[in-house]
Parts: structure tokens; C-alpha cells; sequence
């Protein structure tokens, strides 16, 4: 069964019992209008302008940095509670760097592991001075976070690296940004998914963990807020699938 939520998933969490799910897949807001101010001694929100500067219909992602962490800090003490293990995808940028780092310290306790992703084409820099961007963080919270042994671990010893060389393709919609390309949480869920897990996405976005949970033969839950993105996301995957069936057929 695969069910998408067009609501708020703190709020959809909030009535879950404890391990509701069995392993959560998602990648948060990462506050990219937040930019450094003209004197480079602050922060201040950068124009929001959708092609540039943000791929959300009705969500800023400017939050002020200490808000910030404590957006990842809620969220992912919520995750673990309603889920036995969580692969949470986040790069760092500007916009939330200190409030990144400081979360990671407040959530130590409930770091499994974390890996690599790297994107094998670094994305360009916007300005001059600043370093190219070639991978993000996939952090894997719960699990038994004191031990990195995964009680689930579809591989043979010392075949399986925490740096993971995938492409990224991502996903586009119309005037929906890049997320995630499939084979991460495809990935993902070839190695530490049981036949019958339950797998969850707080930030469905266009709807990729989905369509990677439907191929897996999982059921899935996910949640988005924006209803552009919802809309996207349903339509995204009642097209997708549709092709896969018909491939099937033929």
C-alpha cells in the first residue's frame, strides 16, 4: 500500500505509536534562502525568487539559524521515535551550517553512522571563493545508534562502503527543484529493508522514496505540506508507475 499525505508531518506524527515504521527515507528543507549579509558579519534572507532561490511554492526555508536547529532537532527526536531507524539526507550550505553541526551535537547519542553521498559531479559554486559542492550527508539515526552494526544489512562483510558514488540526476517537475535521484533510497532500501518493512517520508517532496518503495514492493507513507508539491509528487507517480505496468504488458 503506498499513501501520500498532503499535511503537515509533525502533525501526522504526532498520533503514531512508537516504530509505527520500520525505516524512515527523507531529505528536509535545508533553509537555502538564508545567505550571509552584505557586511559578511550576519545572516539575512535573500530575495525570494523561485528560480533562483527556492524551489517551494508556499515555504520560504529562510528560517533564522537557531530556529533552524531546533527544526532538525524536533524532527528527527520524532523520527526516532516513530521509526526503528532513520537515513536522513541533508547537505551543508550557508543557510545551515552552525545550525547543522549544533543539531548533530544535541542528537550525538542517536548517530548510527554517517555516509557519504558523493554526487560525482560537483555542483558550481555561485561565487568566486567558494568551493564547489560534490556531495551531501546521508545520516543514519536509531538502530541501536551505540553499535554501527546494522541489525538488517543486506551485504557481506566488508563489501558495502559508507561512501556511496551516485549520480545526481535528480528529479524535476515543470518548476519543481532537483531532489534526490532514485537510486539513493533505492539503494538504501536493497540493503537494510526486510521483506514487509514499512517505510516512511516526512518531506515526500516529488514523491522519489515513493516510487522506489512501490518498485521495492514496500508499503510507504509520505508527507508534504505544499500542496504544488503534493499535487506533483501524486501526479509524478500515478504516471510513473503507469509507464512501469504498461512496460510490464508489453
Amino acid at each position: 500500500m503506498i499513501e501520500l499525505l498532503n499535511i503537515d508531518c509533525m502533525e501526522y506524527m504526532k498520533g503514531l505509536e512508537d516504530n509505527a515504521f520500520d525505516i524512515t527515507i527523507t531529505s528536509p528543507p535545508y533553509n537555502m534562502n538564508l545567505r550571509i549579509n552584505s557586511k559578511g558579519d550576519g545572516y539575512c534572507s535573500r530575495q525570494i525568487v523561485k528560480e533562483i532561490s527556492t524551489k517551494y511554492e508556499n515555504y520560504h526555508d529562510n528560517l533564522p539559524m537557531d530556529e533552524y536547529c531546533k527544526f532538525l532537532v524536533r524532527t528527527i527526536n520524532e523520527l526516532c521515535r516513530v521509526s526503528k531507524i532513520v537515513f536522513f539526507n541533508i547537505q551543508q550550505i550557508t543557510g545551515n551550517k552552525p545550525a547543522l553541526f549544533s543539531a548533530l551535537g544535541t542528537l550525538s547519542s542517536e548517530i548510527k553512522e554517517t555516509i557519504i553521498w558523493d554526487k560525482t559531479i560537483a555542483e558550481p559554486a555561485i561565487r568566486d571563493g567558494v568551493l564547489s559542492s560534490g556531495f551531501e550527508f546521508v545520516f543514519v539515526f536509531g538502530g541501536n545508534p551505540i553499535a554501527r552494526r546494522f541489525q538488517v544489512a543486506n551485504f557481506d562483510k566488508g563489501r558495502e562502503s559508507n561512501i556511496w558514488r551516485i549520480p545526481s540526476r535528480g528529479t524535476q517537475s515543470n518548476h519543481h527543484g532537483a531532489g534526490f535521484p532514485i537510486e539513493l533510497p533505492t539503494k538504501i532500501l536493497s540493503l537494510f529493508a526486510d521483506e514487509g518493512c514499512k517505510i516512511f517520508d516526512p518531506f515526500l517532496g516529488l514523491g522519489t522514496t515513493a516510487i522506489a518503495a512501490h518498485y521495492g514492493g514496500f508499503d510507504f507513507v509520505g508527507c508534504e505540506i505544499d500542496k504544488d508539491y503534493y499535487d506533483a509528487a501524486v501526479k509524478r507517480f500515478d504516471n510513473e508507475t503507469a509507464q512501469k505496468a504498461m512496460d510490464f504488458s508489453a
